[in-house]
């Protein structure tokens, strides 16, 4: 039986979609999966250098690593409304060259971030040290993701939404693309397309049994927040909107790129639905 590497993040709505595969609710035809997790930024750098058959990225990275990966349909999360924040210390203003903390070079938010503030100057750093970074004074502000945008000091305030950069930038009618998953091209192809379904399921699975799957989860010490964050930040990033990309969040993606080109930070233009796994093949080998 192959072992095959996946990797995602440690952040609430990774673990929920995932567990449905630990948990043994869902598993792969001759495959074991064994899960990785790691911040995202860590993840992004794992996959510029290959070290996984299956991990979560940030979209951003995507255009990166297009032919040695492709992108999955499903495990994604868009912002409707809602995103990363820009937080600042209450009271204070920033100067056009402040010093920011970003949690990695090649997330989402740090692209829109750099079209929107290009005379900003930037530091990375891990996605749970931004909120004391600013407190401390080390950075003038910093962008919050994940289960960050929830609870955060109240020493801090909202200089920006990263959504509403995003609707100014977009046009307005899209949801925010933040992050999916990739699986390495060199996989046989029937076997891509068994882990593709076999994820896709297992976010189908746990999304529907969200009632069962949260509390054990919290039971056994998985998540880092209670309950009632739990629930607010699945319903924001582990949803039916997660099971399989839309053409609406295709068209999202496409228009993240399309500005990232425009903006120099790609060398081309890509239209994410030209890198999906062709799942058309099982179909037509079935004939």
């Amino acid at each position: 039986m192959k072992t095959i590497s996946v990797a995602h993040s440690p952040d609430a709505d990774d673990i929920f979609m995932y567990y449905a595969i630990k948990f043994g609710w869902v598993t792969p035809k001759d495959a074991k999966f064994e899960n990785i997790a790691d911040d995202i930024e860590s993840l992004n750098q794992a996959t510029l250098k290959g070290e996984y058959d299956i991990c979560a990225i940030s979209f951003a990275l995507y255009p990166f690593v297009k032919d040695d990966y492709a992108l999955l349909k499903t495990a994604v999360s868009f912002g409707e409304g809602y995103g990363p924040k820009l937080i600042k210390k209450k009271g204070t203003t920033l100067k056009k060259n402040f010093k920011v903390a970003l949690s990695g070079e090649f997330t989402t938010n740090a692209l829109i971030f750099k079209i929107a503030y290009p005379n900003a100057r930037i530091t990375y750093l891990n996605f749970l040290e931004i909120e004391e970074a600013v407190l401390n004074g080390t950075v003038d502000a910093g962008v919050l993701i994940h289960e960050s945008i929830l609870n955060y000091n109240e020493q801090l305030e909202v200089e920006r939404e990263i959504w509403d950069i995003w609707v100014e930038l977009s046009g307005g009618d899209l949801p925010l693309p933040l992050g999916g998953m990739c699986l390495r091209r060199s996989l046989p192809l029937s076997d891509a397309i068994n882990y593709e379904n076999t994820l896709i399921k297992a976010v189908e699975v746990a999304n529907k049994n969200r009632k069962v799957l949260a509390p054990m989860l919290i039971e056994k010490g998985l998540i880092r927040v209670n309950a009632e964050t739990l629930d607010k930040y699945l319903d924001l990033y582990a949803n039916d909107n997660s099971v399989k990309m839309s053409e609406l969040q295709y068209k999202a993606l496409d228009k993240l790129y399309e500005l990232g080109y425009k903006n120099g930070f790609y060398e081309n233009l890509v239209k994410s639905q030209d890198f999906l796994i062709p799942s058309e093949y099982e179909e037509l080998r079935a004939k």
